[in-house]
């Protein structure tokens, strides 16, 4: 929540809700720590984790478990050890022994926390306090904020409903004063009473005199919630009808849009956004420099899959495949451990393949940015450049074999064609790419 108090944290805010990085839309945190805070072992990212550590680290053991993955045993006693006594999460604290201060705990770190927890198995008091821990948070319009007590806001809302979701509460039943957290969601959603290419969209908060206006990132998060989704979203298959913008018959005047047809109206709008902009969603958020949003067009590929168009999905996240790389990898502290979370989810729920991902391997880049993994698929190491083992069952080292193998057998060949007075067969091969360079050819990043 942005308060005229805190101009740090609205400016952080600024920046999270413009899709920076893929940290959570919106924080309402302390002044900036006078010197960055080193980063704790079983830590992902190497950047400071004092507003995203929690955030980050859900996302990155949420994507990795769903590629099945096993994290080590500190990066995930690191996340249980952030809950608060009273089943919260805060955005990150140093010191776990220390008694948490509510006010810090906030909504975002929770709800991403709860699905990983949920992902990875085996931590149902954890899971269950969490959840209890939003429903007590609940506005009393049925919202929720980023930190307890504050007005609503779409993207706190909608990562809340997700959370319910996933640790199996009815977010229907879920309510404060009558309302539920769809119905706190609705109050964010344009309706007739917009301009028709407006309508669909979220926003982040009403305006001082009630009024809505689209956002990108609030409007691709509550995709997901909208559909009643969680993380991580299953891979969408097959072709449908177009979603449709919502029914607004000659004099309609609704503010909103009902629940029942939240996630078509906003599919609607976020596909013609996509369209519109070259299949990639633009930051437009008061202050923020234009450009692509690589954090809400990945949001809009996972709501989209799961409110049933995985077909108007798939060029967005073919313009990910083609553009994210920089944003996930080439950041000021390397690797951006949500960023590449993100997309390996996105990935996954559009059906590519994360292993080649515009030339790159996202899950080993991602392993690559925090502890070593306990196992991983196959138990190999791909480098983060190839391609993964397939599921046949052949494995790395039987590979490299064969390739020592054909590689001898070659050195004998060429041997023995010399001794003959004859050219070496084949032509000359370019160095194979080694791990985290860019691919030969450039798809190019529009952020540069």
């Amino acid at each position: 929540m942005l308060t005229a108090a805190r101009p740090v944290a609205a400016a952080v805010a600024g920046l999270l809700l413009a899709g920076v990085t893929a940290t959570p839309a919106l924080a309402d945190t302390p002044s900036a720590s006078p010197a960055p805070v080193a980063v704790p072992a079983g830590l992902y990212g190497k950047g400071d984790p004092t507003y995203d550590g929690v955030w980050r680290q859900s996302l990155a053991l949420l994507a990795l478990a769903a590629d099945k993955v096993v994290p080590a045993d500190s990066a995930v006693g690191w996340l249980t050890g952030q809950q608060c006594a009273d089943g919260g999460w805060p955005s990150y604290r140093a010191d776990a022994a220390a008694a948490c201060d509510p006010a810090t705990e906030d909504s975002n770190a929770t709800a991403v926390a709860v699905q990983a927890l949920v992902q990875l198995g085996g931590h149902q008091d954890a899971v269950t306090k969490g959840a209890q821990w939003l429903t007590a948070h609940q506005n009393a319009d049925g919202t929720w904020a980023y930190n307890p007590g504050a007005p609503g806001d779409a993207d706190s809302t909608a990562l809340a409903v997700n959370a319910l979701v996933a640790a199996g509460t009815d977010p229907t039943g879920t309510t404060a004063s009558g309302k539920s957290g769809y119905d706190g969601l609705a109050a964010f959603q344009l309706g007739c009473a917009a301009p028709a290419d407006q309508r669909g969209a979220f926003a982040y908060q009403p305006a001082p005199d009630g009024s809505l206006a689209p956002n990108t990132l609030a409007s691709a998060q509550a995709a997901l919630a909208a559909a009643g989704g969680r993380l991580p979203v299953a891979a969408g298959s097959g072709t449908g009808p177009a979603p449709k913008p919502p029914a607004c018959p000659d004099g309609s005047t609704a503010a909103t849009v009902p629940h029942a047809d939240a996630a078509e109206a906003v599919s609607a709008y976020l596909a013609a956004q996509l369209a519109a902009n070259g299949q990639h969603l633009v930051q437009n958020t008061p202050g923020a420099t234009p450009g692509p949003d690589y954090n809400a067009t990945s949001w809009s590929v996972l709501g989209l899959v799961q409110a049933g168009h995985p077909e108007q999905a798939a060029p967005a996240a073919q313009w990910l495949m083609n553009n994210g790389y920089g944003w996930a990898a080439e950041g000021k502290d390397g690797t951006d451990a949500a960023a590449t979370a993100t997309l390996l989810l996105m990935a996954r729920a559009a059906k590519l393949d994360p292993y080649s991902f515009g030339g790159h391997n996202l899950v080993q880049l991602l392993i690559d940015a925090g502890p070593a993994p306990a196992s991983v698929p196959n138990a190999t190491k791909a480098p983060a450049a190839d391609v993964a083992p397939s599921d046949s069952g052949i494995s790395t080292g039987w590979l490299i074999g064969v390739g020592l193998l054909i590689g001898v057998g070659g050195g004998l060949l060429l041997s023995l064609s010399r001794r003959r007075g004859a050219r070496p067969l084949g032509p000359h091969h370019p160095p194979v790419q080694r791990p985290g360079e860019q691919p030969t050819e450039d798809k190019g990043d529009e952020s540069k």
